[in-house]
């Protein structure tokens, strides 16, 4: 059976970012570099990967850098095109969206991740879609969400991207309560927000990768607040099970979690090491680093 093509995905970026304040005083967290590239655009580039044509932001107050950020900047390309830097104009091409490739909706107050994707629901209309949290950055030879679109394909139904963590850990996440394994793909007979320590269904945890049927928006529609007094998406998610098909999809790849402070200095380091105009010297400092750390003990 042929499922639709996802070719709209939406992006909650309407978080004050308080774990990171004082920078989010004055600058969107989606805004702020991992390396030399905000988060944001490691979140746009793997949609664009996937086949994403629309791209739609779920925002807030204090976002207009964010929408700045994807427009044409005609002085400085005109300035880098004088001075013969090809190359960077090459990376600011990278940035640019084209016009009405993307839209910007307004969450007027924090009422969770459910409410943030209802609140597209008139611009994805009755079309399957894909989420993506731009605090989930993931290093993948194939980007994650790539890799969900083409088992879609051949699965349909609903899908989110699921990784194993350590039990004490599981209270963290939305976790699945799996009805069949079947490897990179598992069958979902239930989703929990959050459990409480120690009553976790399973140790697969759902990090923010979505692709979903038009559905969870009528479910998001009756859903009540849950965990944290917020509108879940888990719970709407949850609610298709027993009418269509939800699975888990086992991502190939290192997820890093860019929400947290440590999680966002280890994707520094991570991605630092991965660029070959910045291993070597970055490396050596890392490696001096550890160095004195150890003859200090």
């Amino acid at each position: 059976m042929k499922h639709k093509k996802v070719t709209k995905a939406v992006f909650p970026v309407a978080g004050l970012g308080t774990r990171f304040l004082p920078a989010t005083k004055s600058i969107p967290k989606e805004i702020m570099t991992l390396v030399d590239r905000p988060l944001i655009q490691y979140a746009i580039d793997e949609a664009r990967a996937a086949g994403i044509k629309e791209f739609i932001f779920v925002t807030s107050r204090g976002k207009s850098a964010l929408e700045d950020y994807f427009d044409v900047a005609p002085e400085l390309e005109s300035a880098l095109r004088k001075a013969g830097k090809d190359q960077l104009l090459d990376v600011l091409k990278d940035t640019n969206m084209d016009s009405g490739a993307i839209a910007y909706i307004r969450q007027n107050r924090p009422q969770g991740l459910g409410h943030a994707v209802w609140c597209a629901r008139r611009l994805i209309g009755n079309e399957p879609f894909a989420v993506l949290l731009p605090d989930d950055v993931i290093a993948a030879e194939k980007p994650c969400l790539q890799q969900m679109i083409e088992a879609y394909a051949e699965t349909g139904g609903n899908m989110v991207a699921a990784m194993e963590v350590a039990p004490e850990r599981a209270s963290s996440y939305g976790v699945l309560d799996i009805a069949n394994d079947m490897g990179s793909i598992v069958e979902a007979k239930g989703m929990v927000e959050k459990p409480p320590a120690g009553s976790a269904p399973s140790n697969l945890a759902v990090i923010g990768r979505y692709i979903l049927s038009p559905d969870v928006l009528v479910n998001l529609n009756k859903i009540k607040q849950g965990v944290g007094g917020e509108i879940q998406l888990t719970d709407a998610i949850a609610e298709e099970i027993g009418k269509s098909k939800v699975y888990g999809y086992r991502f190939r790849g290192q997820r890093y979690d860019c929400g947290s402070k440590a999680g966002f200095l280890q994707a520094t380091v991570a991605f630092g090491l991965a660029r070959p105009d910045l291993r070597d010297e970055f490396g050596a400092y890392l490696n001096d680093m550890v160095a004195l750390q150890k003859a200090a003990q």
